[in-house]
């Protein structure tokens, strides 16, 4: 498996991502820019990532241009031959905006920006992302203004019906409980899949949670999974 970390404008978490891979888990990682459109030498065995940040200047809505960029047009191209496909964040919103996952993220609750850690859960093991970190709770930052997840009741039904939500907020002993949510998420959703299972997103940022130096590690342990039921 290698995985493909897109830069657009304004994303600041590209280096974070490839960082993380390259060094922290020993992955192969090819730097993807905005522009470009050739993703031929990537199989569905890989990975393509869209990292957090700000693309776009987050105009019109948070992801709504990038959407529309050269690469996105090969990313869903990709998705829809089965490719794995990452959000993180801002890369959430863009896999939203491009119609890869249901729902939207709406302006947090308490209307300011959140960057703190926060502690996440998965009760799903139907998905190679969540399958080996269920029932733990994971200590992974965030930082966002619009990561409020939002969907309408018949789409949150089918989501966990089809058991498309992959992590839930929740406190330290793995409760999942309103004062555990960091921006009002409906459902305490913290990050979804699509109902073929290769398209994953999530608020949180699981690269900021992966060296020594930081004192956390656990968001090793999302990116292992992946990789290790690939």
């Amino acid at each position: 498996m290698k995985f493909g970390v897109v830069t657009f404008p304004g994303s600041n978490c590209d280096h974070d991502m490839i960082d993380a891979l390259r060094y922290d888990l020993g992955q192969e990682v090819i730097e993807l820019w905005h522009k470009d459109k050739d993703i031929s030498t990537f199989t569905t065995q890989d990975c393509i990532i869209l990292p957090g940040g700000f693309s776009y200047g987050d105009y019109l809505r948070c992801g709504a241009i990038a959407r529309f960029s050269p690469m996105m047009q090969s990313v869903i191209d990709f998705a829809s031959k089965g490719g794995r496909v990452i959000g993180v964040c801002n890369g959430f919103q863009i896999l939203c905006e491009a119609g890869l996952l249901p729902g939207v993220l709406l302006r947090n609750q308490n209307q300011q920006f959140v960057c703190k850690n926060i502690f996440l859960k998965s009760e799903n093991t139907a998905t190679s992302l969540t399958k080996d970190v269920t029932g733990r709770p994971l200590m992974i930052p965030v930082a966002h203004g619009e990561g409020r997840y939002y969907a309408d009741n018949a789409t949150l039904d089918s989501l966990f019906k089809h058991n498309q939500v992959l992590f839930r907020y929740c406190d330290e002993f793995g409760n999942i409980v309103d004062t555990a949510n960091p921006n009002g998420a409906i459902r305490n959703i913290a990050g979804i899949c699509n109902k073929e299972r290769n398209v994953f997103g999530m608020m949180p940022h699981p690269e900021r949670a992966t060296s020594a130096a930081l004192n956390n590690r656990d968001g090793q342990l999302i990116f292992q999974s992946l990789i290790a039921n690939n």
